[in-house]
């Protein structure tokens, strides 16, 4: 009986002939059908993945129509040519005082209430944007509006801002703003506080400099003078904060909620950010949830497709300034709007101008965050930019 022949030969013994190159051939044959059909499952798996990912922050989306109970004929539009003009978008803060979390100066029972409304500016040429602060204490004539219940609510002879929120949400928000200043709020958003607490957690917390000690039971903050990087829970403190940082008036907080605001857009256009994918999409699920706009936006696609009018707009192009103001003569602790600068503010929106440098005085940018990004310098501009920062409770 013959031996078998060695490893790798044929029949004859010689080990360079065909069997060894069928070997190798089966086995290349082999991997490239395993890593053909990894890469198959692989794509199908990221496929499904941008699928179901896309639904579930679509279905976070709370879209609204509040075309009815906004009402017609309140402003007359200011024509803009084809293809495209400013786009106006009108930001409310929600505070259910009812919602765990939602409690602002320990106040309770008492609905929805709205504490901040902001004016977003997007300029027709896309190169700038302004955010514009409403003081929620400032006098103003509200006219007619619905009620949450949709029956008809009277004007009053004059009336505090965020009443209007009070009794009519974002709908009587929007009459009130277009009557006022002749604006058309192009879209609107109403951000509920306690999905911002979500937000601000999914990115890891930001960035906030005090400019002294702040030991206050009421706005439940207790830290040391200087940076912070705040949670969610301190981040909402801080924005409520009027007790104990600057001078304890609704103007002060405004002031540091634009700041924290600017902070949290550069945390989250920062490269660091956006090459986190995971921390990314714990922000957007917690921001999607935290939001009621209206249908002109109620989808990731028209949300992603507003974003993309922004892409040429750098950080230090996003002014936060505050509509002009004094104190109101009738009452101390209520403001109204100064002319004739607030109607300058207002009419240079409306026509989409550049605001003049008067306006942008004391104005904050989402690049150069007080006592975050920028030191000041020691120029005369500067100084009193300083301390104006310090008297509304930022730092220098």
């Amino acid at each position: 009986m013959s031996a078998l022949p060695p490893d790798g030969a044929d029949e004859t013994g010689d080990p360079s002939a065909g069997g060894k190159r069928k070997g190798r051939g089966k086995v290349r044959h082999t991997v490239a059908k395993v890593v053909t059909a990894t890469l198959v499952v692989i794509a199908l798996v990221t496929g499904l993945t941008v699928v179901f990912l896309y639904r579930h922050l679509n279905h976070n989306l709370d879209a609204e129509d509040l075309g009815n109970a906004i009402g017609q004929g309140v402003v007359d539009k200011h024509k803009w040519p084809a293809p495209s003009g400013p786009i106006n978008i009108l930001v409310m803060g929600s505070d259910n005082r009812d919602a765990p979390g939602d409690h602002v100066d320990n106040l309770t029972g008492i609905g929805q209430r709205s504490d901040t409304t902001i004016l977003l500016h997007l300029s027709a040429d896309r190169t700038r944007a302004y955010g514009v602060s409403i003081p929620r204490d400032s006098i103003v004539d509200r006219p007619a509006c619905l009620d949450n219940n949709g029956k008809p609510i009277s004007a009053p002879a004059t009336d505090m801002w965020n009443n209007a929120f009070n009794i009519g949400g974002p709908a009587c928000t929007i009459r009130q703003f277009e009557s006022l200043t002749h604006i058309t709020v192009d879209h609107w958003i109403v951000v509920d506080f306690a999905g911002f607490k979500s937000m601000v957690d999914a990115l890891g917390g930001v960035e906030v400099c005090l400019p002294h000690e702040v030991n206050d039971p009421i706005g439940h903050i207790t830290l040391p003078a200087g940076t912070h990087k705040f949670t969610g829970t301190q981040a909402l403190d801080y924005v409520r904060e009027r007790h104990d940082l600057g001078n304890g008036s609704d103007i002060g907080r405004m002031k540091r909620q634009q700041a924290f605001v600017a902070s949290m857009a550069h945390q989250v256009l920062n490269a660091d950010m956006l090459a986190k994918p995971f921390s990314l999409l714990r922000f957007l699920d917690a921001a999607t949830k935290s939001i009621h706009l209206d249908e002109g936006i109620g989808s990731l696609k028209k949300l992603a497709g507003l974003g993309f009018k922004f892409r040429h707009i750098g950080l230090n192009h996003i002014q936060f300034v505050t509509t002009p103001w004094g104190e109101d003569p009738s009452d101390p602790n209520r403001v109204v709007w100064q002319e004739p600068a607030a109607n300058q503010l207002w009419n240079d929106i409306r026509l989409d101008k550049p605001l003049p440098r008067s306006l942008l005085s004391g104005s904050l940018n989402a690049h150069q965050i007080p006592g975050v990004s920028k030191k000041p310098k020691n120029g005369q501009q500067e100084q009193a930019q300083a301390s104006e920062n310090l008297a509304n409770g930022l730092c220098a």
